[in-house]
Parts: C-alpha cells; sequence; structure tokens
C-alpha cells in the first residue's frame, strides 16, 4: 500500500469518527436539554430533587407526553395534527360524564373518536388533501363536540382512573416510570419492528413503499388510528388527574405536542422521529414551563415564551451539528 493510499485511508477513518460523534451528539441533545433543565432546577431549588418534588414538578407529565406521542405518529407520515389538543378536551370532558356514568356508552364513544381519527388519515391520503388544513378544521369540531357534552366546567373522573393516576409506586414516582414505559413500549414497536419501519417509510419514501407493494393508504389509516388511541389516552389520564372537566382544557396541547416532538429529535421528513426523545422533550418541556419559571421567579405568563426559547436554542444546535454531519 503507497503512502497516499495510506493518507486517504486514514482520512476516511478521521472522518467517518467526526460523523459518528456529531450523530451521537444530536442522538443526546433530547438528553442534554433535559439535562441542563434539571441542573437548573436543582440549582434553584435543590429540595425539588426529591421523590415529592418530581411527583409535584411532573404531575401533568403523562398527559403531555401522551399527546406528544400521538403527534408523533402523525409527523411520522409527513404530516401534522391541529386539532390533537382540542381532541384531548373532548376526550376529557366524554372521560368526566358518559365514561362516569354510563361506562359503556362513553367507551364506545371513545372507540367511536379513535375511528374517526383513522377516516381522517384515509380521508387525506385518497383525496390527497393537506393534513394541516383538515385537522384544523376538526379542531373546530373536536371544540363544538366537548362543549356539547359539557357546556361549563365539571364532571368527576371515574373511581378507577382516579386511583390509578394517583399510584405511588416506592422510590421512583409514578410519572418518571409512566413515561419510561410509555417511550420503551413505543419505541419497540415502531423502531423495532418491520411493520414499525414501513409506517415511518410511507412518510420518508411512499413511492419505494408503493412500489414494493404496500399499501400507502392502510399505513396512513393506522398512523392516524394510533395517534387517536395515545390521544384517548392523554385526555383519559389529564382527567384522571384534575379529577374534572372542562370543554378547554387541552387546548395548549397542540403546540406542546409539535414542540415536544421537535424537541426530541423528529423533523418534519416523515420517518425521522424518535419515540424515547419525543417523551424526553415532553418531560423537558413539562419542568420548563411552570417548575422552572416559579423558581427563576418569572410570571407564568411567560411559559410559551420560556418553551419556545428552549426549543429555538436545541433547534439551532441540531442545525449546527447538521452542517458538522454534512
Amino acid at each position: 500500500m503507497t503512502a497516499a493510499s495510506l493518507d486517504t485511508a486514514a482520512r476516511t477513518s478521521a472522518e467517518r469518527g467526526a460523523l459518528a460523534r456529531a450523530r451521537l451528539l444530536r442522538g443526546l441533545l433530547p438528553a442534554l436539554s433535559l439535562a441542563l433543565v434539571l441542573l437548573a432546577i436543582a440549582w434553584l431549588n435543590p429540595r425539588a430533587i426529591s421523590y415529592f418534588g418530581f411527583s409535584l414538578m411532573l404531575n401533568l407529565a403523562i398527559p403531555i407526553a401522551l399527546a406528544t406521542i400521538a403527534q408523533m405518529f402523525v409527523i411520522a407520515g409527513n404530516e401534522l395534527d391541529l386539532s390533537i389538543g382540542t381532541f384531548v378536551g373532548f376526550v376529557g370532558c366524554v372521560t368526566a360524564t358518559w365514561l362516569k356514568d354510563a361506562p359503556l356508552i362513553g367507551a364506545a364513544i371513545l372507540l367511536g373518536s379513535i375511528g374517526v381519527y383513522a377516516l381522517l388519515g384515509a380521508l387525506i391520503h385518497l383525496r390527497n388533501l393537506p393534513s394541516i388544513v383538515v385537522t384544523l378544521g376538526m379542531s373546530f369540531v373536536w371544540q363544538g363536540l366537548a362543549i356539547l357534552v359539557l357546556p361549563k366546567p365539571g364532571g368527576k373522573a371515574p373511581d378507577w382512573l382516579l386511583g390509578l393516576m394517583a399510584f405511588k409506586p416506592p422510590f421512583v414516582p409514578f410519572p418518571i416510570i409512566a413515561a419510561l414505559l410509555i417511550g420503551l413500549i413505543v419505541h419497540f414497536g415502531l423502531m423495532r419492528t418491520s411493520y414499525g419501519v414501513i409506517l415511518r417509510g410511507s412518510g420518508g419514501n411512499p413511492a419505494a413503499l408503493g412500489r414494493a407493494g404496500w399499501s400507502l393508504l392502510r399505513t396512513k389509516i393506522v398512523l392516524f388510528a394510533l395517534a387517536g388511541l395515545f390521544g384517548v389516552l392523554s385526555g383519559m389520564a389529564l382527567i384522571g388527574i384534575t379529577t374534572s372537566a372542562d370543554a378547554n382544557i387541552g387546548n395548549g396541547y397542540t403546540l406542546l405536542a409539535i414542540a415536544g416532538v421537535i424537541l426530541g429529535g423528529g423533523e418534519f421528513v416523515g420517518g425521522r422521529v424518535s419515540p424515547i426523545g419525543a417523551v424526553i422533550g415532553a418531560l423537558t418541556l413539562a419542568l420548563a414551563a411552570s417548575p422552572l419559571l416559579t423558581f427563576m421567579h418569572i410570571p407564568p405568563d411567560w411559559q410559551v415564551a420560556a418553551n419556545g426559547a428552549i426549543l429555538i436554542i436545541v433547534l439551532a444546535a441540531r442545525v449546527l451539528i447538521s452542517r458538522k454531519e454534512r
């Protein structure tokens, strides 16, 4: 082997090492964001880093994580759901009324709402409609239905749901355990199974998937049905925590879910999502909202601005890493 060949091989090996380091740093960005928020909280109020402190700070982390996973399935298909927040509110109203007073009817309504989500996926694919427009219109539909079900705040969560969300395991707070389980289960199903590859491929390269003989219509229906399923779980978890419902209770979850997916490493290019990263992004937003701002003595009105600042910083870091990869 000549000196020139050795030099080329060494240069190629160094480039591969740099690329591997850049990809590793890119994958660790969500965890680094969460770690920085935790360090800031620990510095401002060390007593918050405890079992009781995490239970309080992550009180709403489970419904946020579930709504983020719901949005992630839609983004995996190269679409966007602007109705997930109002859908969570509608599910909450049904949970606090029909599911409490008439469980069979309430369960049927929730299953039917998942079916509506699946039909939305079919409609978007068959008619080639922009998902943003369709889901924006559905957001008003879900909002109106929520008001019809529960015109004013009230209702009560079912006892079994209250008991589940009030579960206090030893050593580790329930929100952390639930977030880990959600992330791991969805990661295995979407990232480690053959059909998970097909679902992600429907957004990443639909033409190749169609040439391989897979039904794009079916994958779109499955993705939206999964989004509806996790939206239902999010609404139920939210009511299990708040104990009562309001038609506007989930309105802020739409932007939170989108931000959680992007903060967790997802992109608006289909197929590039990370379930574990999405859950970490949801936890980061849950901690960076009220707890961190409270400890910094910043008014709650700045909550959205704080979440936006975190998202911009992480995206800027991701752009720099992507340039290094190229």
